[in-house]
């Protein structure tokens, strides 16, 4: 029925020109922002879905970062045993010279034994000095059962559990020496264990290593499958939104003309009062 109070036509297509629009914006933003999820209103489900998936996502990459510090803590301590290692065959070999029949008591004491005694400073030198954030790695507690964080929950963890190392664990409390031929052969015997102390530590060090890196090797599997699943769910299709952006932008301009001929629609209603 034609009126001249209420312009329907108008009001209808400004409708639909405000929902074209309310479309073209939220295209645009999806565009500049690179998001399908621009505001909570676009999928309410999903960006609770997408939100636990980026904070699990974190949760994974931290872990990366938790293993590789665990990691290079196994890395310092293994490479100090095996500088221990090192000073004890040399310390073997001072003494399997000492324990021979052709070395004098005096070379014994003031050659010998003196390189002994520096290579056994040397150990505690070696065991002092290797330190993490300011805990020692070889002494002390530090490295007695220790969890890191490799998962998303509290029970993910690796723990690691390294005896102490020093130089009276390896060696004794004992005057152990070499200045004489049978203090020689007795202190070949306590190196002997010393280096097989050493090499039973650097072992489980080695296993604990291999763990850490197939952790990692997991969690990186679990970062790249995460951030997959965040994306399928929160990155906007570029393709899909420009081409759905070029159907709105023609029915906003279609709206936009429909409405200039509507808006002109009273004035020609009142050509015919005129008439």
């Amino acid at each position: 029925m034609p009126v001249i109070s209420t312009n329907n036509a108008a009001n209808a297509t400004l409708n639909y020109l405000n929902n074209n629009s309310a479309q073209e914006t939220t295209g645009l933003s999806q565009l500049a922002s690179g998001s399908r999820i621009v505001s909570a209103s676009n999928d309410a489900a999903g960006l609770a879905i997408g939100t636990q998936l980026q904070a699990t996502s974190t949760v994974f990459q931290q872990d990366q970062t938790n293993v590789s510090q665990g990691n290079s803590i196994l890395a310092s301590a293994d490479g100090a045993l095996a500088q221990i290692s090192n000073v004890l065959q040399r310390m073997m070999s001072l003494a399997t010279e000492a324990a021979s029949g052709q070395v004098t008591n005096t070379q014994r004491v003031q050659d010998i034994q003196t390189e002994y005694t520096q290579l056994k400073v040397e150990i505690s030198s070696i065991v002092n000095s290797t330190t993490y954030a300011g805990q020692s790695l070889l002494s002390g507690s530090f490295l007695s059962n220790v969890k890191f964080l490799v998962g998303t929950t509290s029970a993910n963890t690796l723990t690691i559990s390294v005896n102490t190392i020093s130089t009276n664990t390896l060696l004794g409390s004992g005057s152990l020496g070499v200045t004489t031929s049978a203090l020689a052969l007795t202190s070949i015997n306590a190196i002997y264990s010393a280096i097989q102390t050493v090499t039973q530590t650097r072992a489980k060090i080695g296993a604990y290593e291999s763990e850490f890196n197939f952790s990692s090797q997991d969690i990186a599997t679990n970062v790249q499958n995460t951030q997959a699943a965040t994306s399928s769910i929160m990155d906007a299709d570029v393709a899909q939104v420009k081409s759905g952006l070029s159907a709105t932008d023609v029915k906003v301009q279609a709206a936009v003309a429909a409405l200039t001929q509507a808006a002109q629609l009273p004035q020609e209603l009142l050509r015919l009062i005129q008439s």
